[in-house]
C-alpha cells in the first residue's frame, strides 16, 4: 500500500521570498514567521529530522521534515525549496542520491543540495553527490547551529550590500556627473560640496571609498586627506583624487599625502568605475577582517562601540530612538568545564547565528568579549527592544545541543537601555552593563531594562 503524501507547505509569493526576520520593518513586525522559501530535510531517521526541523525553526527558518520520496517530489513541485538536506541513504542504501538526481533533472534551476551521511564515505559516493547537484557534504552528527551555517552559505541569504562612495568636490556639476556614473554601476553615492563638513558626513555615511577634488576654495585635497587620516577609523579608507591637474609631480605629491590613486579629468566612465570598484571592494574585504570577530563573524569590541557612537550621533540629529543591549551567556564557565571548550565555542557561535537570524539587518551585533554580546538597535524604543530581546531569550533557551550524558540547553541574560539626553555612547554601554549585572543577580535567563 502506498503511503499518503503529506501536504506541501504553502509557498510564499515570489516578491516575499527574500524577506524574513532580518529586514527594515517596524519592531512590531519582527516576530512574524519568516517568508523565505522552506528548507526540506530528508533523513533515514524521520524523528531525528522532525527534531532538527523544530530546532532550525527557532533560528527563524521555515523547515519541513519529509517522510517519503513521494512527499519530496510533491513538495518540490508545489514550492521549490531554498535548500534541501538529504541523507544519501534516505529510503535505502544510496537511494537518497538517486532521488536527488531524479528530482534535480526536472528543475529549470538547480536545487541547493546538502548531502549527509552517518558514516565517512568513499570518493565514488561523494562524486555521485556532486553529480546530483550537492554543494556540501556532512558526516557524523547533525547539530542545528552548525547546520544553519551550512544552510546560510548554501542559500546565500545575505543580500549584496552595494559599495558606498563619498564624492567631495566644490563643483556641484562635476559631483553630480561622477555620482551618475557610479550610481549607474550599482554603487551608492553621496556628494559633498563643502569640504569642512567632511568628518560629520564620514561618520554618517561610512563610505567604502572617497573621491576627492584636488583644488577647492576652502582647502586643498591633500590638506583634507591629512585631516581624514588623523582619525584612526578612516586610515584605511581609499582616497582617489579626481582633478584636471596633469602635472605628474603634483599628482605624485598629492598621492604621498594621504591619497591612493589619481584620475585625471576628463576621465572615461569605465576607467572610473573599474578603479573605484576594485579599490573599494578590496578595502571593504580588509576592513571586514579588521573589525570582525574571527569565531562568530560579528563586529569586535572596538567596532561595536564605534557603531554605537555613530548611531547615537545620528539618532540625536534625526530625533529618533536608539536602544543598546548587552547579553551574556549564563553559567558559561560550567559549560566549558563540563563539556569542553569546543562545546563552549559552539554555543557562542550558535547565539551569534541566532541573533543574526532574529534581528533586523539594520541592527548591529558585536561580540563584546568572551561570552558577552552587544547589540545596537537604531530607530528602536526601549519597550520594543525589550520585547524583541525577551522573545529571543525565550526561544534561544529551547535549543538543544547534543552532549553526554544529556543534551545541553543554554540561556542568556541581558540588559537594555535607551538613548536619552543624559547619556552618550560610553554611558549607554555602562548603563546596559549595569542592567546586565542586575539580570544576573535576579536569577539569570531574563532581560532587565533601564527606564529613562
Amino acid at each position: 500500500m502506498s503511503q499518503a503524501v503529506e501536504p506541501s507547505p504553502q509557498c510564499p509569493p515570489e516578491h516575499l521570498v527574500r524577506s524574513g526576520l532580518r529586514k527594515d520593518d517596524p519592531r512590531d513586525q519582527l516576530l512574524l514567521a519568516p517568508q523565505r522559501r522552506p528548507v526540506y530535510i530528508l533523513l533515514q531517521d524521520h524523528d531525528r529530522a522532525e527534531r532538527l526541523a523544530q530546532q532550525l525553526e527557532f533560528f527563524g527558518l521555515g523547515v519541513q521534515a519529509l517522510p517519503t520520496a513521494d512527499a519530496f517530489r510533491a513538495s518540490v513541485g508545489e514550492c521549490p525549496p531554498s535548500a534541501v538536506i538529504m541523507d544519501v541513504d534516505f529510503n535505502g542504501v544510496g537511494q537518497g542520491l538517486a532521488l536527488a538526481a531524479e528530482v534535480q533533472a526536472r528543475q529549470a534551476k538547480p536545487l541547493p543540495l546538502l548531502f549527509f551521511s552517518h558514516h565517512e564515505t568513499d570518493t565514488p559516493t561523494r562524486l555521485a553527490a556532486v553529480r546530483a547537484g550537492g554543494r556540501d557534504f556532512l558526516t557524523g552528527t547533525l547539530e542545528a547551529s552548525s547546520l544553519l551555517e551550512k544552510v546560510e552559505r548554501l542559500t546565500d541569504a545575505a543580500p549584496y550590500d552595494p559599495l558606498r562612495v563619498l564624492i567631495i568636490d566644490d563643483s556641484r556639476t562635476q559631483a553630480l556627473f561622477t555620482e551618475r556614473v557610479l550610481a549607474g554601476a550599482g554603487m551608492i553615492t553621496r556628494s559633498l560640496t563643502d569640504p569642512i563638513a567632511t568628518m560629520a558626513e564620514l561618520a554618517d555615511f561610512q563610505p567604502d571609498l572617497i573621491i576627492l577634488d584636488l583644488y577647492m576654495p576652502a582647502c586643498t585635497g591633500p590638506e583634507l586627506a591629512k585631516v581624514i587620516r588623523h582619525n584612526d577609523r578612516y586610515v584605511s579608507v581609499p582616497i582617489i583624487y579626481l582633478s584636471a591637474e596633469d602635472d605628474l609631480d603634483k599628482q605624485l605629491e598629492a598621492m604621498s599625502e594621504g591619497g591612493d590613486d589619481f584620475l585625471t579629468k576628463p576621465f572615461r566612465s569605465r576607467h572610473l568605475i573599474t578603479t573605484v570598484r576594485n579599490r573599494a571592494a578590496r578595502a571593504r574585504h580588509l576592513k571586514a577582517r579588521m573589525v570582525r570577530d574571527s569565531l562568530t563573524g560579528l563586529y569586535n569590541h572596538t567596532h561595536i562601540l564605534q557603531l554605537l557612537e555613530d548611531c547615537s550621533f545620528r539618532a540625536r540629529r534625526e530625533q529618533q530612538p536608539l536602544s543598546f543591549a548587552m547579553l551574556d551567556i549564563d553559567r558559561f564557565k560550567k559549560i566549558n568545564d563540563r563539556h569542553g571548550h569546543p562545546m563552549g565555542d559552539r554555543v557562542i557561535k550558535s547565539l551569534a547565528l541566532f541573533l543574526k537570524q532574529r534581528l533586523r539587518k539594520t541592527d548591529f551585533i558585536g561580540r563584546y568579549g568572551g561570552e558577552e554580546f552587544a547589540i545596537v538597535m537604531p530607530n528602536t524604543a526601549l519597550e520594543a527592544a525589550y520585547k524583541v530581546l525577551d522573545d529571543i531569550r525565550g526561544r534561544f533557551a529551547e535549543i538543544l545541543y547534543p552532549a553526554q550524558p544529556h543534551d545541553l540547553r543554554c540561556t542568556f541574560s541581558a540588559g537594555v537601555v535607551q538613548l536619552d539626553d543624559g547619556l552618550d555612547a560610553l554611558t549607554m554601554a555602562s548603563a546596559a552593563d549595569e542592567a546586565l549585572y542586575r539580570a544576573k543577580h535576579a536569577g539569570r535567563n531574563c532581560v532587565v531594562r533601564v527606564e529613562p
